[in-house]
């Protein structure tokens, strides 16, 4: 089995804190989520995550004018430099100190960074075009000029559409205008009068008006006029004496009651603005006049971000505490995209048996159905009132269990989206194990509460069975996959074997010397696997109920120190041992995770540490770090658990809402710093993937490699025009190779559909046999997404052909790309067999109603001639 894994997409979250940026054609959508940035295809309904991470929590975040570089900044000031569609980290920076505002110029040369009260301009970072002499940049970081003229923390950036000056909003109630070279006739300006912090500023189309927003709910509008008439009656022969300057227009008030206004966004060639206010309303208003088109309420808790994209028509929202991410299209007042995460931890989760979806159930009484192609949410069902604690698949049909602590078991129909049965104790319990018979008859499950297995019939819905045996509570329960046999594991040092289909229900105790956490049972149901409170994995024969092979693994789940652990991380015994199990396909390894920053995997045979994952490197949760500070040690305690906002300016800093007694927080604040752990992993059907429920979110490991820049034997003369070029001249192998070499997938694209179909032939047989890996994955590639069937048949059954004998001879080499065309062909297959079953009949009668006109017309043509006949 191959174990050359890599993270690959993150779902369960699609917003935790910072702004939303829509790409420059406007159908794609940036959101931060953790220290991670995941980008949403509006138009595709697919999403992805990039491959970068910040060591803390991103903050602000900003997309060059073309698209093309992604500047994310985390909460302590340390920048990431990315491009956006090679998905690939180019530098590394500091600002030094938190950066509360970003933004990039409309010409793209340069952009401008709120860093705490003080406003840098900074060079923008750039590549010479294919016509300039522009050498490469290798300082991608210039500061042009800084400016001090705020009192307070800078909250807004907003660029004129010439790029000379833009506008810098703080908390010091005022806004700022600035040149970003110095004119002789220009004076840095101050627009005051608002009573509370500002949250924007912008410019009108023309620039002859500015609007200024503050968390009160007042709109001022500025006009550039005279400021008085006292220097014309001092002047009166002077016309041109008169001061103009920067002045208020009109003032308009967004009268919402009680509530604040948490963000607001501006689009200057429609007019609109975009109010997000702390009761979970918007507003949406045209500009100068103030007339409100709608308001909508959208979440239970504020709107922290919005975002409106190139067009106008979309509006991106974001509420940090719920974890919800709306895009909303204002002018059919419908949902382009409405997705929200789980707002408490995640207990367990399940692939589908065809690995489609991904099902999780968490503490807040939620199970969300996840694409795992598109990685959006499906489903959401809320009919449990507690938290949800497992949850199983049927081995048949598309039905789903789960167990929660409301003390129901409930089975969903996942076609119709609808709980078809509830099966409850005959008193309270809080269930926390559950297991479904291979046959989907039976199901079990397990309580901490009661020692007792129930065991109820999917068919009646009536209790079968309690199973006594266990002298502590079952904290897992797993069916073996022949059916038959159900293993269950305690807190009494107990595994038990059990017969439920025989009469004498007679059971098997293996004795262990520890709690048992979790149970795993391998596909041929001859082996169990089982993890212990005190860090050891051992490995039991099921037909001699004896002990076969065990190791110690707690040196490789140890590792990460909280803020307040007094011990090295070697010697925590708290994350010491794993929590959650899993078996692979094939039996031959197994996955497991606990309460520290790591997933490991077994081989099951040698016993050995195959490979260890790291699952954060976010310093904003606790547990991701190996050795603390001395420095953030302080007679209070350590820096990162006191609370700061006790001596916030602001009001709404120093309140503190949380309930006494709750260590949970507030998932968005980050406040309580939430500890890293893997409450769940599990293996797909194919075996080519794995999940893992950790802290921030449901994490996707896959062998698939998607196509990133990977240049390969990169020349200096090989570019994007000299590959145009080449195409432009017929000389379609030259470009093939020269896009290869790039590796970019735009060129991959231009090149692929326009090499005619009478060359396809020629050059694949030409290709360099080098090159034969990447052709293959990419035509796997461009098939899944392209509707030109007939085009990447044609270049498939060439590759075959051709290259048939060099592919067996290399079998080794290439297997995992010819699974990836494997896995196309047969996508193909089974989008044609759907096709041609629904119009089975249709297709019938269009071959019927041709061979009647045959007969028909073969008929006349015989009574025509026969007539002939007669007549002659």
């Amino acid at each position: 089995m191959k174990t050359d894994f890599k993270f690959s997409n993150l779902l369960g979250t699609v917003y935790c804190k910072g702004n939303l940026i829509f790409t420059p054609d406007g159908n794609s959508l940036l959101s931060p989520v953790g220290n991670r940035v995941s980008v949403f295809n509006l138009t595709e309904s697919s999403s992805y995550t990039l491959p970068l991470s910040h060591r803390r929590n991103i903050s602000q975040s900003a997309l060059s004018p073309d698209g093309s570089l992604l500047l994310s900044v985390d909460e302590t000031g340390r920048a990431i430099l990315s491009h956006l569609s090679q998905r690939l980290v180019l530098y590394h920076f500091s600002f030094k100190a938190p950066v509360s505002a970003l933004a990039f110029s409309p010409s793209g040369r340069y952009f401008v960074a709120g860093v705490g009260r003080f406003v840098e301009v900074w060079h923008a970072p750039s590549t010479p075009s294919a016509d300039s002499d522009e050498g490469l940049e290798f300082a991608p970081f210039v500061r042009h000029r800084v400016h001090a003229g705020h009192h307070e923390v800078v909250q807004g950036i907003e660029w004129s559409s010439d790029s000379r000056f833009f506008l810098s909003s703080s908390k010091d109630l005022t806004a700022r205008l600035w040149s970003v070279e110095p004119h002789p006739d220009f004076v840095p300006t101050t627009l005051g009068g608002h009573r509370e912090a500002l949250i924007g500023a912008w410019f009108s189309t023309n620039q002859e008006l500015m609007y200024t927003v503050s968390q009160d709910g007042a709109l001022f509008q500025w006009h550039y006029a005279p400021l008085s008439n006292q220097s014309q009656l001092e002047n009166d022969a002077v016309e041109d004496a008169t001061p103009m300057g920067w002045r208020i227009a009109q003032r308009h008030y967004f009268m919402q009651s009680n509530a604040k206004i948490l963000c607001a966004a501006y689009h200057a060639s429609s007019n609109l603005l975009v109010a997000g206010f702390s009761n979970g309303l918007f507003g949406l208003y045209e500009l100068p006049d103030f007339n409100m088109i709608h308001t909508l309420s959208v979440s239970q808790q504020g709107i922290n971000h919005v975002a409106i994209n190139k067009s106008g028509e979309w509006l991106a929202l974001g509420a940090a505490k719920l974890g919800q991410l709306l895009v909303w299209e204002w002018q059919s007042e419908s949902y382009i995209l409405k997705q929200q995460g789980h707002f408490d931890r995640m207990n367990d989760l399940v692939f589908s048996r065809d690995g489609n979806r991904i099902i999780t159930a968490a503490d807040d009484g939620k199970i969300k159905v996840w694409d795992s192609k598109s990685g959006f949410c499906i489903v959401t069902f809320t009919e449990h009132s507690s938290g949800v604690t497992a949850c199983e698949f049927a081995q048949r049909g598309s039905v789903l269990f789960t167990a929660s602590l409301d003390g129901s078991v409930r089975a969903w129909d996942l076609i119709r989206y609808r709980n078809f049965r509830t099966f409850s104790a005959p008193t309270r319990l809080s269930f926390s194990s559950l297991a479904v018979d291979p046959s989907g008859d039976v199901v079990c499950a397990g309580s901490l509460d009661s020692f007792d297995i129930h065991i109820w019939s999917v068919q009646t819905g009536q209790l079968l069975d309690q199973l006594a045996g266990h002298e502590g509570p079952v904290s897992s329960l797993a069916f073996a996959p022949s059916g038959g046999m159900l293993v269950s594991g305690s807190w009494d040092h107990t595994v038990r074997i059990w017969n439920i289909f025989d009469r004498t229900q007679s059971s098997e105790a293996l004795q262990l010397q520890a709690d048992i956490t979790d149970i795993a049972v391998r596909s041929d149901s001859k082996q169990i696997a089982v993890s212990t409170l005190d860090g050891q994995l051992t490995f039991w024969s099921v037909a001699e109920a004896t002990q076969s092979a065990g190791l110690d693994a707690r040196r490789d789940v140890s590792g990460g120190r909280k803020l307040s652990d007094r011990r090295i991380a070697a010697n925590i015994a708290g994350s010491k041992n794993f929590n959650c199990i899993s078996y692979s396909l094939d039996g031959n390894c197994l996955l497991a995770g606990g309460n520290s920053k790591y997933i490991c995997l077994y081989d099951v045979l040698s016993g050995s540490l195959l490979k260890k994952f790291t699952v954060s490197v976010n310093l904003s949760l606790q547990g991701t770090q190996e050795f603390l500070n001395s420095r953030d040690l302080t007679d209070a305690g350590p820096v990162g658990l006191l609370d700061i906002n006790a001596e916030a300016s602001d009001l709404e800093d120093r309140i503190d809402r949380r309930l006494p007694g709750s260590g949970r927080g507030d998932a968005s604040l980050r406040r309580t710093l939430p500890e890293v752990r893997v409450t769940a992993v599990d293996f797909s059907p194919t075996g080519r993937a794995f999940c893992a429920a950790s802290t921030e979110g449901l994490l996707i490991y896959s062998l698939d490699r998607d196509l990133q820049f990977d240049p390969f034997d990169l020349d200096i003369d090989i570019t994007r025009a000299t590959t145009l070029k080449a195409l432009d001249e017929k000389s379609y192998l030259r470009a093939l190779v020269m896009a290869f070499r790039l590796n970019e997938s735009f060129l991959l694209k231009k090149v692929f559909q326009a090499t005619p179909l009478a060359e396809i032939g020629r050059l694949v047989r030409e290709l360099p046999t080098v090159y034969l890996a990447r052709l293959i994955r990419f035509v796997a590639y461009i098939t899944d997404a392209s509707p030109h069937l007939e085009n990447n048949l044609r270049w498939i059954e060439a590759i075959l052909s051709i290259h048939g004998p060099y592919l067996k001879d290399h079998l080794q080499s290439v297997s995992q790309e010819l699974r990836t065309m494997q896995k196309a062909i047969g996508t193909i297959q089974a989008d044609l067999a759907k096709v041609a079953d629904e119009n089975l009949y249709a297709v019938d009668y269009v071959l019927s109603q041709s061979a009647r006109k045959m007969e028909v017309s073969k008929s006349v043509i015989r009574n025509g001639v026969d007539g002939d006949t007669m007549e002659s």
